[in-house]
């Protein structure tokens, strides 16, 4: 941070990026002395612990620093200018339109995007840090794309934001991707884990929002195709399951009547996407064996 507080003083303060390097370093010692206490005192599972008390060390250092810096932030004199959602640049003033997106605040803007996708990047596997940083870059581009309708060609401002553009563009097609991927490994997991088969599907139909999301930007992206595909297939599946589930119920209490009605049912809820894969077939392929074996059971009666 290069802010100065009300009565002129630069307070001390380190970067986003190298912060959270510093807070992971901390966070990993951390780590390794209480493996080694616990260790040494004979704990069956010492890395547990461990474990879960440098992520509280992580977390409270994240806590820390925001805290900090929303208290710092009422103190500072009005010498930035709000980007949007509480983000801030440095404030170079144009009196006759102090909105314009001078060489001085593109090079801010950009710097502060390139100090978060840092901090991000080092916290990798938190999908929060990806998300700021995607958004910062979406209200960038429809900002430049803005600027860059009234920049005459000659002007000097014009390789700047084009250039800006470019990079901003390559940032927020990779801290997108990372997001949803984030989240979709988490939802999709969750799906997996879960018992309750409308639990289930809730999840894995959030990680098909989360893909939705990602693919209004970038709808060729074929690992997001791809994912949805598979997401799909997933939420196809948790029906299909509870369907036949209630059908096997049905057999085995002796009603063949509605344990065929529930089969049924299920392969109606296979195909009505009208999508063809090799796990649909072999799903189906099941419900028509079972289907067999209840008729010839009630013809051998």
């Amino acid at each position: 941070m290069n802010t100065r507080t009300g009565n002129g003083r630069r307070p001390f303060w380190l970067p986003a990026s190298n912060y959270y390097v510093l807070a992971f370093a901390v966070a990993t010692a951390f780590f390794f002395l209480v493996w080694g206490i616990l260790h040494d005192g004979g704990e069956d599972m010492p890395w547990a612990t461990a474990g879960v008390s440098a992520s509280m060390v992580l977390i409270v250092s994240v806590v820390l620093r925001e805290v900090i810096l929303r208290r710092a932030s009422r103190h500072l004199r009005p010498t930035q200018l709000p980007l949007s959602s509480g983000r801030s640049i440095p404030q170079h003033s144009d009196q006759r339109n102090p909105d314009k997106l001078t060489l001085e605040r593109n090079a801010a803007i950009l710097s502060e995007i390139q100090k978060k996708s840092d901090a991000a990047n080092v916290l990798n596997r938190l999908s929060a840090g990806h998300r700021e940083v995607f958004e910062l870059c979406g209200e960038y581009m429809a900002r430049n794309e803005s600027e860059l309708k009234g920049v005459s060609p000659g002007s000097p401002r014009l390789p700047a934001l084009l250039k800006g553009r470019a990079a901003v563009a390559d940032f927020h097609r990779y801290h997108l991707l990372k997001w949803a991927q984030i989240e979709v490994h988490s939802l999709t997991s969750e799906a997996r884990d879960l018992d309750d088969p409308e639990h289930k599907r809730r999840s894995a139909k959030a990680a098909m929002g989360i893909i939705d999301t990602a693919l209004r930007s970038y709808p060729e992206e074929e690992s997001l195709l791809e994912s949805r595909e598979v997401i799909r297939d997933m939420v196809v599946s948790i029906g299909v399951s509870e369907w036949v589930e209630r059908a096997e119920r049905a057999t085995f209490e002796g009603d063949y009547a509605a344990a065929k009605e529930l089969y049924r049912e299920a392969l109606f809820y296979l195909g009505r996407d009208n999508v063809q894969s090799e796990g649909r077939s072999a799903a189906a392929e099941r419900i028509h064996e079972e289907l067999e074996r209840i008729r010839q059971t009630e013809n051998g009666r």
